[in-house]
């Protein structure tokens, strides 16, 4: 009932919950946070809700385009998430108002692909529930209700759209599915309906990263089984800071330039009769560079060498943060921001010459670091946001250094949140 979230809100039964996932600095802003979504949905369903659900947005940390080549990735949850108030009805339908967005209304007896709903968030509710609905999830006339406030920015390259697949995944997993998935599996979930309902050909990382939580090592070599690592990490004992910085650039017409990144890669690892480049072993690679320039072009080729080379990367990412050794991590993140602009070319979008955002971003905040720390790109490119490892005695001059060229609130200071996908009720 909304009454008694309401009255276990304001009476703090849900502060140890609410400092897990925002930490004690937070806990007032999230109270009031959550009561305002309380009051959003009650206003909109003239009724009560009966839980929370919310799904953190990601940050990518190593692994830049590896993952849809079944590759090794290193990623965290951050401490902004898609936050709904949730009630189950016997409805037969599934009722999302995002606040500031027209609701969505998605029947339950019909889950079939719309091409209407292309790039639409009816399709990744329709997926989400169509997907289930495969796995043996029975809604037998059941339905929810939410209202769904969002603090990841659109266009962030913190991933709102695989945050609201896990947040939907969540809901559907916990109301009408005995809570039989698991986080990866909810993760799987998301990606095929942003595959095959939503039409982006992503990978798995965003989705894993923020339905696990923490900071995570993924091996993608079997995607159906990937293999998920929990790595501890204090961003604050590092003595860095983590900040995204929004290019002001975005990246929603940019699916033609990421599907180009997977078709030239398929076009090399086809080349060797294999589907992916991580089946290609790197040895055959380089000898057979001559007829993949004839057969693919030089693009592709120096696509693939920033996989391989970013592959071995990010496990070595991952290695420096088991072993504690920061400033190795930061040199082969700055590595991985480098191999991205020079050879995988997500930087600039194809024919672009004078908007070069997100290069001007990494050039500033190189120049801001001024050999410390390290920047690089930031999840799918082209647009969107760097990220920048930034030393804490220099935070206040790089944030206002940034902001003076790329506008207030373009430098987003972050922490690792260490929980995923979650129900508070």
């Amino acid at each position: 009932m909304t009454q008694t979230l309401s009255r276990r809100l304001s009476s703090g039964a849900l502060d140890d919950g609410l400092i897990r996932l925002y930490g004690p600095a937070r806990l007032e802003a999230a109270r009031a946070r959550y009561g305002h979504v309380l009051e959003g949905f009650e206003r909109t369903f003239s009724g009560a809700a009966d839980a929370f659900f919310t799904a953190p947005g990601r940050t990518e940390l190593g692994g830049n385009h590896t993952d849809h080549q079944h590759g090794r990735v290193l990623a965290a949850a951050v401490d902004l998430d898609i936050l709904a108030a949730v009630r189950r009805t016997d409805s037969g339908v599934l009722r999302v108002q995002s606040e500031g967005y027209p609701a969505v209304t998605v029947e339950l007896t019909d889950l079939a692909v719309r091409e209407e709903e292309r790039n639409t968030t009816a399709a990744l509710i329709r997926g989400v529930a169509a997907r289930f609905r495969q796995l043996g999830c029975r809604f037998d006339g059941t339905g929810f209700d939410a209202y769904v406030v969002s603090d990841v920015p659109g266009g962030s390259g913190l991933s709102s759209s695989a945050a609201f697949e896990v947040l939907m995944g969540n809901i559907v997993n916990d109301l009408f599915f005995d809570g039989q998935c698991s986080p990866v599996r909810l993760a799987q979930i998301g990606q095929w309906a942003e595959n095959e309902y939503f039409g982006k050909p992503c990978g798995l990382m965003d989705q894993t990263a923020s339905s696990m939580g923490g900071v995570v090592a993924i091996d993608f070599l079997d995607p159906s089984e990937p293999v998920v690592d929990a790595i501890g990490l204090d961003l604050e004992q590092t003595g860095y800071a983590l900040c995204i910085l929004d290019s002001g650039a975005g990246h929603g017409d940019l699916t033609a330039e990421y599907a180009a990144i997977t078709d030239e890669l398929r076009t090399v690892s086809g080349y060797f009769g294999k589907k992916v480049l991580r089946d290609v072993a790197p040895e055959e690679f380089t000898p057979a560079i001559p007829a993949l320039r004839a057969l693919a072009g030089d693009r592709a080729v120096l696509r693939s060498m920033h996989y391989f080379d970013e592959n071995d990367r990010a496990g070595a990412q991952a290695d420096a943060l088991r072993a504690g050794d920061f400033d190795g991590f930061l040199r082969l993140a700055a590595a991985s921001g480098l191999s991205s602009a020079m050879y995988l070319q997500n930087v600039v979008p194809t024919g672009q010459t004078s908007d070069q955002a997100l290069m001007l971003t990494i050039a500033l905040a190189r120049h801001l670091l001024d050999g410390r720390g390290a920047v690089r790109v930031h999840g799918g490119g082209f647009g969107g946001t760097a990220q920048a490892f930034v030393p804490r005695d220099m935070l206040a001059q790089f944030k206002a250094g940034v902001e003076a060229v790329l506008g207030a609130g373009s430098c987003h200071v972050l922490s690792i949140r260490p929980v995923g996908g979650a129900k508070l009720a």
